[in-house]
């Protein structure tokens, strides 16, 4: 299994955790409370975790292409979420 994992330093951490899970849960099977969420797309998982320091985002896949396209979604909705804080590209690591 491969995973990456970044984190984005925010005081809405469980806001956009919850806001993500929330969005998510119309497509593919999501868990959430206010300080964890696992969603599972069909080429992969992410696990969220927040604290009031930010959101720690770890991503799985059997493949590195499915790694990408969870990484990918995870980014590019997180981001949009977060628009007024103007974040940058999220960093992941191996």
């Amino acid at each position: 299994m491969l995973t990456a994992r970044t984190r984005l330093d925010t005081a809405r951490g469980s806001q956009y955790l919850q806001q993500l899970c929330k969005h998510f849960a119309h497509r593919v099977p999501v868990e959430y409370d206010a300080g964890t969420g696992r969603a599972e797309f069909q080429p992969g998982s992410a696990l969220l975790r927040a604290d009031d320091g930010g959101l720690d985002i770890e991503v799985s896949s059997r493949d590195a292409a499915g790694l990408r396209q969870v990484r990918d979604v995870i980014e590019s909705h997180l981001l949009r979420f977060a628009h007024r804080e103007e974040p940058e590209p999220l960093r992941w690591t191996s």
